[in-house]
């Protein structure tokens, strides 16, 4: 029994707890943080060995304790990790793991249920904090079966070493894709990029006001119970030196979304369209497209979905696939918040939204009776 628990220790999860152990919740009795992974560190510890943290997008303050930069040549692997671990320490957060959570159900009492394998809690409200790393999204496309090459998600990217002399499809239009584009290329990939769409260049600067407005439109999206899009998504690319670089040396000229998948390659059927250029790229267009490439591996970084499979038993989808927010707060079910989720899946997103979580459950908890408080 305990009044809430917390899913997943990631930025949103810690920075919910903290929040929780500001308030006045106590360890255990009043909060748990039930994690699936066996150490420290959120989907930081799982990304690939390559990742250095001068190339990191950037890691915010988790609230109360201040991220002291690393080696800018460290691997973001161990460098994010180490922090999250120094947090739980710091701030004595009640983490169990490994324990992941297989179920949440209703309950009795107004409570409820939170399975894992060896467990159940019952709890007055759930903050879930699952992210998206553990469901990486693989589009089908015909043929898919049939490739004899090598065919991974960037989820299991293990760097760019293996790749040398390979050739490689790159398949996505995010910041992964062009990362992990420019660096097989350096490592002696011959590299193919295939996007469905032209990417988005953005080369001004990103303004408070401009990421108030990339926040509202997938907020919009998650009031109507439609699948968020990703913050990330929805801001498009800066425009780096690096990037300018990639562009002038041609590793980032795109070919359009081929329509099969073959033993050998890919293929693009003769209707297709593979004219034209990519609006707003700058020194970027679009390859002429040979009606097939043949490739040693097909790296799809198509990006993740919300790891929610574990609340189906609570039947919370909306009409248009997603689930209908009020805030972090789910409005079928208001005991459940979900943080990290739509226009909080960022770094500065997650802590605001832990916060958010929190004060709404303390309002919800004190209509019905006060919390497990520390002494």
């Amino acid at each position: 029994m305990t009044d809430v628990v917390v899913i997943g220790a990631g930025q949103a999860g810690l920075s919910s707890a903290y929040h929780l152990r500001r308030a006045g919740f106590a360890p255990d009795t009043g909060y748990v943080v039930l994690d699936g992974d066996r150490a420290p560190g959120g989907a930081w510890q799982h990304r690939w060995p390559s990742l250095r943290m001068e190339t990191v997008n950037g890691i915010f303050d988790l609230p109360g304790m201040a991220f002291e930069a690393p080696s800018p040549r460290e691997r973001a692997s161990e460098a994010v990790p180490r922090y999250f671990a120094q947090y739980e320490e710091h701030f004595q957060l009640a983490v169990h793991r490994p324990a992941a959570v297989q179920a949440v159900r209703y309950g009795p009492q107004e409570r409820l249920l939170v399975e894992t394998a060896t467990e159940t809690w019952a709890a007055r409200a759930v903050i879930n904090a699952t992210g998206t790393w553990n469901k990486p999204f693989w589009p089908y496309y015909p043929g898919r079966e049939t490739f004899r090459g090598r065919q991974l998600h960037a989820a299991a990217y293990p760097g760019p070493q293996e790749f040398a002399g390979k050739r490689v499809i790159v398949v996505g239009g995010g910041i992964t894709a062009i990362g992990l584009l420019t660096e097989l290329a350096t490592a002696g990939a011959t590299t193919t990029w295939v996007t469905r769409r032209p990417p988005v260049f953005r080369d001004q600067p990103f303004t408070r006001e401009y990421g108030r407005e990339v926040v509202a439109m997938v907020d919009a999206r998650v009031r109507a119970g439609l699948v968020p899009q990703s913050v990330v998504g929805v801001t498009g690319l800066p425009v780096t030196e690096a990037i300018r670089e990639a562009q002038r040396s041609g590793v980032l000229d795109r070919l359009p979304m081929f329509d099969r998948i073959t033993p050998d390659g890919v293929a693009w059927d003769a209707a297709t369209d593979v004219s034209g250029t990519d609006a707003g790229a700058p020194d970027a267009g679009t390859s002429p497209t040979p009606r097939n490439v043949e490739a040693d591996v097909i790296l799809w970084c198509t990006g993740w979905r919300a790891a929610l499979d574990h609340l189906a038993p609570l039947h919370l989808r909306a009409p248009g696939g997603g689930i209908t927010m009020d805030g972090t707060r789910v409005v079928l079910e208001p005991r459940l918040h979900l943080v990290g989720y739509g226009p909080s899946a960022s770094t500065v997103g997650a802590n605001r939204a832990g916060r958010e979580a929190v004060r709404d459950i303390r309002r919800l908890l004190a209509d019905r009776a006060a919390p497990a408080l520390a002494a």
